[in-house]
C-alpha cells in the first residue's frame, strides 16, 4: 500500500491529460486530490511513527549486487513527506485562482505531479541509489516547473541554471554515495547508519563527505551554489511557493538530517556544514535588504533561512536537530504564505516593484495581515511559531563548546544574520502594504478570496502553535529521541518551548535583532545603500557562471574540431588511445591482470604455420599496393581462420566462418568497380610512430586481457553442463550437435537466417545488371 502512495503522482500524472477535456480551467480540483488523500495517508502513520516503530518495507532490485528497493518511513521521512503533500495541497488550491485561461494546465499539474511523487520518493526511500533515482527526477520536474513560460527568456535561463547547478551536485552525491558503499559494503540507509564509527574513521570518510556534501549544497542554495534560487523566480508562483520554500530546497536539508547519524560528529562535518550554514545565513539576509522585487527577496529569505537549518544540521546535538526540525516546518508555512501573497500583489498590481507599491493595506487588508503573521513569524516575533524555532536557534548556537573561538562567533553571527532577516522582513510588510497609496498599472479593487485562503491556513498554523508551543514540542522532541538520531549527543528540548522561560541570554539575543532590527528599518535608505556599495564591489558569482558556460562551450568547440578531422586514422587513434590509458592503466593500477594459473592448449607445428599465415596476410591488407591485391589478402586471412576451426574440429563455425567470408569477398569485388582509385598516402613519421605506437598497445593489452580472462574462473565452466546433460536431455552422443540443435537452437537459427539473407543479397547483386537497373528506373 506504502509503495502505491509513492507511486500515486506519477501514475496521476498519465492521467491528467485524459481529465484536461473535461475538467478544462477547473483542472486543478481534481489534481488536489491527490496531494490532499497522499497527506491523510501518510497522517495516518504519525502515532506509529512517534512511538518508536518506523515502517520498513524491502522489495527486490537487484538482488545480485544485495541492493534493493527500500522503503524507510520514520519520523525524518514522514515530517517531509506531511510538508510535500501538504502544501503540494494549498499550492495546486491556489494555482487554480492564479493561472489564467491561457495556460497550457495540463502540463502544469504534470510537471507539479512528477515533482511531487519524487520528493515523495527521496524521502522515504531507504536506499541511497533508489534516492538518488529520485533526487535526479527532482531536478529533471524543477526544471520543467521553472521553465514552465518557456517563451521567456529569464525563464528558460533560470531553468538552465537550476538545472546545471542541481545536477552537478546529484553527480558528485552520486560519487560520495559509491564512498560509502566502498566503506561500509551497503546502500542501505539503516546499514550506513548503523556503521557510522567505521565510516568516520576511514580513509575515504573525508571526500566522501565532500561530495556528498556538494549535492546537498547544491541542492539547498548554500553559499556559493545560491545563485540559480533567484532566477528559478521567474517561474510561476505557486512553482515558488512549492518548490523554492517547501520542497525542492529542502531536499538538501533531508540529506543532511538522514546521514547526520552516520556522519556528523565530527570535526570536519562541523566547521563544514556549520560554517557554510551560518556563512549562508548572513549572507543571504544581507542580500535580500537590497533587492527591489518581491519575489527576489524572498528568494534571498530562502537562501538565508536554508543557511539557518543547515547550520543546526552542521552543530549535530539533539537541541539544533529538534530546532531543525522545527524550522523546517515553521519555514514551509510561512515561505509558503508570502510566495502566495506575493503572488497575489503582483496579479491584482500587475507589479512585484517595491518602489512601485505602498499602501495595499487599503485596498487588500486581509491580504496584510496575512503577510503580517508569515513575515513577523519570520522574523521571530514572540508568539509566533517562528519566534520559538529562533530561540532554539539562538540556544543551540550558545551551547557548542567546540572552542573559544565558536562560543562567541557563531552565536554572533546568528544574531547578525536574524538582524538582517528582521529588517527584510519589516521593509516586505510596511514598504508595501503600509504608507501611502501608489499608482499601479492595475488598482486592486479587493482581496483576492479566491487565491487567499491557502495562505491563510498558512498563516494561521503559526498563530496556532505560536499560542501552544508546549504541544509542538513532543513531536518535534519525539523527531530526536527515537531512530537513527536517539544516540544524538547532547540536551533534548527539556522546557525550552513554552509562552516564557524567564529572563535568558537567548531571549536577550532576540531583544537585540528586534531592537537592532527595528533601527536599521528607520534608517533603511542608509542601510540599502551601504549593502549596494559593498554588492557593486564584490567578486560576482553570476558573472563567474556565465563566463564559465561561455569557456565551456568554447573549449567543446575546439576540441570536436581537433577530433572531428573527418579522417579514420585519427577517430581510430583517439578511441584505441583513450581506452589503453583508461582501462590499461586501471588494470595496471588495481593489479587487475591475473596471468597466473593459465589453463592453454598446447601449440604444434600446424597452428605456428597458420599464425604466420595469418600475420602475413594482416600485413599484405594495409602494405600491398593495389585494392585487389589487398581484398585477396584479406580473403586470405579468413580462410586461414576457417582451417584454424577445422583444426580444432568446430565443423559449425568453419562452415559460418567459410560462407561468411565467401559473402565478404564477393561484396568486395562487387564494389571494387565503384571505389575510387587507391592512391599513395604521405603520412609523416610521427603519425607513423603514433600508429605503431597505439596499435602496439591496443593489441598488447586485448591479448593480455584475453589471457587474464582465462585464468580467472570466476564460475564453473559450462562446457561441463553441455557435455552431463547433452544425452539426458537433448538424447544425442554428439554434444556439438546437441549443443547447436537443442541447447542454442534459436542463436543457430540466427546464425542461419543471417547467412541466408547476406547470399540473398549477394545473389541479388550478381544478378543486377546497370541495363536493367537503368530500365527499372
Amino acid at each position: 500500500m506504502l509503495l502505491l502512495a509513492i507511486l500515486l503522482p506519477f501514475v496521476a500524472a498519465f492521467i491528467v491529460p485524459l481529465l484536461s477535456p473535461i475538467f478544462k480551467r477547473k483542472l486543478g480540483y481534481p489534481v488536489a486530490i491527490v496531494p490532499a488523500v497522499l497527506f491523510l495517508y501518510f497522517l495516518s502513520f504519525l502515532p506509529q511513527v512517534l512511538a518508536g516503530n518506523p515502517v520498513v518495507i524491502d522489495y527486490q532490485w537487484i538482488p545480485q549486487m544485495g541492493i534493493d528497493f527500500s522503503i524507510y518511513l520514520d519520523g525524518l521521512a514522514l515530517l517531509f513527506a506531511l510538508i510535500i503533500t501538504g502544501i503540494g495541497f494549498f499550492v495546486v488550491v491556489y494555482s487554480i485562482a492564479y493561472l489564467g485561461e491561457k495556460e497550457n494546465l495540463a502540463n502544469f499539474y504534470n510537471f507539479i505531479l512528477l515533482f511531487m511523487g519524487s520528493m515523495v520518493g527521496v524521502v522515504t526511500t531507504g536506499n541511497l541509489l533508489a534516492m538518488y533515482v529520485f533526487w535526479e527526477l527532482t531536478s529533471v520536474s524543477s526544471f520543467l516547473l521553472i521553465g514552465f513560460w518557456f517563451h521567456k527568456e529569464e525563464s528558460r535561463y533560470g531553468a538552465l541554471k537550476s538545472m546545471l547547478i542541481t545536477v552537478f551536485g546529484g553527480l558528485s552525491m552520486l560519487a560520495g554515495f559509491i564512498f560509502l558503499y566502498l566503506i561500509s559494503g551497503s546502500f542501505n540507509i539503516r546499514e550506513i547508519v548503523a556503521a557510522s564509527s567505521q565510516i568516520v574513521s576511514h580513509a575515504y570518510y573525508l571526500p566522501a563527505l565532500i561530495l556528498i556534501l556538494l549535492g546537498a549544497f547544491t541542492k539547498s542554495t548554500q553559499f556559493p551554489f545560491h545563485i540559480w534560487l533567484p532566477n528559478a523566480m521567474e517561474a510561476p508562483t505557486p512553482v515558488s511557493a512549492y518548490l523554492h520554500s517547501a520542497t525542492m530546497v529542502k531536499a538538501g536539508l533531508y540529506l543532511l538530517a538522514r546521514l547526520t547519524p552516520a556522519l556528523g560528529g565530527t570535526s570536519e562535518w562541523f566547521w563544514l556544514v556549520s560554517g557554510v550554514g551560518l556563512f549562508t545565513l548572513c549572507y543571504g539576509s544581507f542580500m535580500a535588504v537590497r533587492q527591489t522585487d518581491l519575489k527576489a527577496l524572498l528568494a534571498f529569505s530562502t537562501i538565508s533561512q536554508l543557511g539557518l537549518i543547515t547550520a543546526l544540521f552542521g552543530f549535530s546535538t539533539k537541541l539544533a536537530l529538534a530546532a531543525a526540525f522545527f524550522h523546517i516546518f515553521n519555514h514551509s508555512t510561512f515561505k509558503g504564505a508570502l510566495f502566495m501573497v506575493v503572488g497575489i500583489v503582483d496579479h491584482e498590481t500587475g507589479t512585484r516593484d517595491i518602489r512601485q507599491l505602498g499602501g495595499l493595506r487599503h485596498y487588500m487588508p486581509v491580504t496584510a495581515m496575512v503577510i503580517g503573521i508569515a513575515a513577523f513569524s519570520m522574523a521571530g516575533i514572540p508568539l509566533l511559531s517562528g519566534f520559538y524555532s529562533k530561540e532554539l536557534f539562538f540556544t543551540a548556537s550558545l551551547a557548542l563548546n567546540q572552542m573559544s573561538v565558536v562560543a562567541w562567533l557563531f552565536p554572533l553571527m546568528a544574531v547578525l544574520g536574524s538582524i538582517f532577516t528582521f529588517l527584510y522582513s519589516m521593509m516586505l510588510v510596511i514598504n508595501v502594504f503600509g504608507g501611502k497609496t501608489k499608482k499601479t498599472r492595475i488598482t486592486p479593487q479587493r482581496d483576492a478570496w479566491g487565491m487567499l485562503w491557502p495562505p491563510m491556513i498558512l498563516a494561521s498554523i503559526n498563530i496556532l502553535v505560536g499560542f501552544f508551543p508546549h504541544k509542538t514540542e513532543g513531536i518535534f522532541g519525539k523527531l530526536v529521541a527515537v531512530g537513527p538520531f536517539a544516540a544524538t549527543a547532547g540536551p533534548g528540548l527539556g522546557e525550552q518551548m513554552v509562552n516564557w522561560n524567564g529572563v535568558s541570554i537567548p531571549l536577550l539575543m532576540s531583544a537585540t535583532v528586534i531592537v537592532v532590527g527595528f533601527l536599521l528599518f528607520q534608517n533603511q535608505r542608509k542601510v540599502v545603500s551601504f549593502v549596494e556599495g559593498v554588492q557593486n564591489h564584490r567578486f560576482n558569482l553570476n558573472v563567474l557562471y556565465d563566463k564559465s558556460l561561455i569557456w565551456l562551450n568554447d573549449s567543446a568547440t575546439w576540441l570536436t574540431a581537433k577530433q572531428m578531422t573527418g579522417f579514420l586514422r585519427d577517430y581510430l587513434v583517439f578511441i584505441m588511445l583513450w581506452f589503453v590509458l583508461s582501462i590499461g592503466g586501471t588494470l595496471l593500477y588495481r593489479g587487475g591482470l591475473n596471468l597466473t594459473g593459465l589453463n592453454l592448449s598446447p601449440v604444434g607445428p600446424y597452428e605456428i604455420i597458420l599464425a604466420l599465415v595469418l600475420i602475413g596476410a594482416a600485413f599484405g591488407v594495409v602494405l600491398l599496393p593495389t585494392r585487389l591485391a589487398a581484398i585477396l589478402s584479406l580473403s586470405s586471412a579468413g580462410a586461414v581462420m576457417f582451417l584454424f576451426w577445422v583444426n580444432l574440429r568446430a565443423p559449425d563455425l568453419a562452415l559460418t566462418q567459410l560462407i561468411v567470408e565467401t559473402v565478404s569477398t564477393v561484396l568486395f569485388l562487387l564494389a571494387f568497380a565503384h571505389l575510387p582509385e587507391l592512391k599513395k598516402e604521405v603520412v609523416s613519421k610521427s603519425q607513423k610512430y603514433i600508429n605503431m605506437v597505439v596499435a602496439g598497445a591496443s593489441g598488447l593489452l586485448i591479448t593480455l586481457m584475453m589471457l587474464s580472462g582465462n585464468a580467472s574462473r570466476f564460475y564453473e565452466p559450462i562446457a561441463n553442463y553441455y557435455l552431463e546433460q547433452s544425452l539426458p536431455l537433448g538424447g544425442g552422443h554428439n554434444v556439438v550437435n546437441v549443443v547447436l540443435v537443442d541447447f542454442r537452437g534459436f542463436d543457430t537459427m540466427g546464425e542461419i537466417t543471417v547467412i541466408a539473407i547476406a547470399s540473398l543479397a549477394v545473389y541479388a547483386l550478381i544478378k543486377l545488371r546497370p541495363g536493367k537497373r537503368g530500365n527499372a528506373e
